[in-house]
């Protein structure tokens, strides 16, 4: 496992904690309720000494597998103080993929509310049931209320090396892969987030994305932390309540990822939209477009740049920049050829902007100078040299520049998806979709979505002799227990034979070159709901 040590000199997130414990300004808005950042922190202490009369020898992770909720907010935090890790439990995943992903990251203590129990039910845990703390169970009061009489003391800050979470991200193979996230480089976010967007104690920030994601800790509660100001928390996002929430709330700032502008936008449009008390909403993924028309509809800047989870790589918006691009990247940040580990030259346009040199413009999106941001995924060596090669820290992401510099997006490594905001690696679909009777062979790739982001689409050969049946496969798709929520298809393509290297590996980017636009029976699903039809 990876070390970083440029994050040890930096303060920690949980002296961020502990600096609101005497603070009695508002810092949490939910629902009908609302806690000061003294009662915050003191939730969080009681907790946290809950918690620390329970562990156990080996690893100090607690997993949170929970709607957004202060119960979930108070666990954070507590975490932060007590030193403890947080893994935060991605309840899209199903049955042995969800079961894997509690036992690789060494789960201790498991807390999680009623709603997400039952998901639980069935799987073989090394985290014993007497170890599963249902937080809205009548019991669990009972339980806290001989912890309470705190506000945040009573521990020794943490050191800065210490890992406060681990969030499960994409990845080019089935293993799991948990990015490390230490107190000292949360602390260091923190405070770069509050200073860049000139964030303050008068600021509401409102989380509505599910906190089991680095977006919501990181873009959205860490800053808050810092700042002083007011987390507005919603259990789930609403695109409809979106704006009467923030009314509400007295939102001024507003963190996303994946699609929520486009499912915001969606909703019918009034005349006083624009008045409301937001000035920013920053996030990643957001498609030009909907930068543009949410800016003007809402009255707010719209911050919209690009970043990995890992750390080590940002590309930002700028004024003026051309129609399509990213931004411009951070020092150190490159475009490099991973054969020959050369910076790729600048794109080539003709009059009509078709990019002409796209086999030697595009290359990997990498930096040569942040490499010792990226603390490593635990408990994976393997990835970890995937990640670092040759003393360059990759992406995995795919980009070109053009002559003054801008960046251009161009596409994920074919076996990593985003959908709807939601990493995921393909062997796990793959793995699933195979066992449907008719299915030979399978292969598992990335289109691009209409709006942002990814479709999973999928390839296949059937068994000799056999057709393919869309509707015995779409119930087949609803009776996988571990098919997560993301990962059905989109669209299904019928091929007689699957393009393949002398080695017999399917080329999966020659899938996804030729998309879902091809000669071959492809079939599509509509919605959400597991039903195909011949495109």
């Amino acid at each position: 496992m990876r070390t970083a040590t440029i994050w040890t000199k930096a303060d920690p997130f949980a002296s961020l904690i502990a600096a609101r414990a005497q603070d009695d300004n508002p810092g949490l808005r939910f629902e009908d309720r609302e806690w000061s950042w003294r009662q915050i922190v003191a939730e969080a202490a009681a907790r946290a000494k809950l918690a620390r009369g329970m562990q156990v020898d080996g690893p100090w992770h607690i997993g949170l597998l929970m709607e957004n909720s202060p119960e979930n907010l108070f666990w954070v935090l507590a975490a932060g103080l007590s030193g403890a890790t947080i893994v935060g439990i991605n309840p899209t995943r199903r049955g042995a993929e969800l079961e894997r992903d509690i036992d690789f990251t060494d789960i201790q203590l498991i807390v999680t509310d009623q709603a997400h129990r039952p998901l639980l039910d069935g799987l073989t845990l090394g985290c014993p049931p007497e170890r599963i703390i249902t937080s809205d169970a009548p019991d669990f009061a009972a339980l806290l209320e001989a912890e309470r009489g705190g506000s945040g003391g009573g521990f020794a800050l943490p050191d800065p090396a210490t890992i406060f979470s681990l969030v499960f991200t994409s990845g080019t193979t089935s293993a799991p892969k948990a990015v490390i996230c230490s107190q000292g480089r949360l602390g260091t976010i923190a405070r770069q987030q509050q200073e860049r967007r000139n964030l303050g104690a008068d600021d509401v920030f409102y989380v509505a994305m599910p906190m089991f994601h680095s977006n919501a800790i990181m873009a959205g509660i860490a800053p808050a932390v810092s700042a002083g100001g007011c987390i507005a928390l919603r259990r789930k996002f609403s695109a409809s309540a979106w704006l009467d929430d923030v009314r509400r709330y007295k939102a001024t700032f507003f963190n996303y990822v994946g699609k929520p502008l486009n499912y915001i936008l969606a909703t019918p449009e009034r005349p006083d939209d624009a008045e409301n008390p937001l000035r920013i909403a920053f996030g990643n993924e957001a498609n030009e477009k909907d930068i543009d028309t949410f800016s003007r509809r809402f009255g707010c800047e719209v911050i919209d740049s690009y970043g990995t989870s890992e750390g080590g790589m940002r590309i930002n918006r700028t004024p003026g920049m051309p129609t399509g691009s990213l931004g411009v990247a951070d020092e150190g940040t490159a475009v490099i050829d991973p054969e020959t580990l050369e910076e790729c030259p600048r794109a080539e346009f003709d009059e009509q902007g078709l990019l002409l040199n796209a086999e030697k413009a595009i290359g990997e999106i990498a930096n040569t100078s942040n490499v010792n941001q990226f603390e490593g995924y635990y408990g994976n060596a393997e990835a970890d040299d995937e990640r670092v090669r040759h003393g360059i820290l990759w992406s995995g992401d795919m980009a070109y520049r053009d002559a003054e510099g801008f960046w251009y997006f161009a596409g994920r490594t074919s076996d990593r998806l985003r959908v709807d905001g939601e990493n995921f690696a393909a062997a796990p679909v793959e793995r699933i979709v195979a066992r449907f009777p008719a299915f030979n062979h399978v292969a598992v790739y990335a289109v691009p979505d209409e709006v942002v982001g990814d479709q999973v689409m999928i390839a296949v050969e059937l068994h000799p002799g056999t057709e393919f049946d869309p509707d015995a496969f779409g119930r087949f798709l609803a009776e996988q227990p571990d098919l997560g929520t993301k990962w059905a298809p989109k669209f299904v393509r019928i091929s007689a034979a699957l393009p393949r290297t002398s080695t017999s590996k399917v080329i999966k980017r020659q899938l996804q070159a030729e998309g879902h636009a091809v000669p071959d029976e492809v079939f599509v699903r509509d919605g959400k709901e597991l039903v195909f039809r011949e495109m």
